[in-house]
């Protein structure tokens, strides 16, 4: 069994390639926002905070603010990418903020 970020159990899909999509907020007034997509949530966000992605090293500390969880890779990157443009930052505003 796996578990999810809140702890609760859940059953693995095989041969699904699951993605995050994920938004970090750092503690700037206003705040900074980093979207990315990535398969190990946990692992990702450490990196960001160990300054090792160059769009993000300067912004220490990260925090996770939204993680949406997608059953293929294909749909995570089009969200990824939606969220990236114009329309999808405007939304982001309005529903993820």
């Amino acid at each position: 069994s796996t578990h999810s970020l809140d702890g609760r159990a859940f059953a693995p899909i095989s041969g699904v390639a699951k993605r995050f999509v994920y938004v970090l907020r750092n503690h700037e007034v206003p705040p900074r926002y980093y979207t990315g997509v990535t398969a190990d949530l946990p692992t990702r966000v450490s990196i960001h905070n160990a300054g090792d992605n160059i769009h993000t090293a300067k912004y220490l500390p990260w925090v996770l603010d939204v993680a949406i969880e997608f059953a293929d890779e294909r749909r995570a990157l089009a969200f990824e990418r939606y969220l990236k443009s114009g329309s999808g930052v405007a939304f982001a505003k309005r529903h993820l903020r």
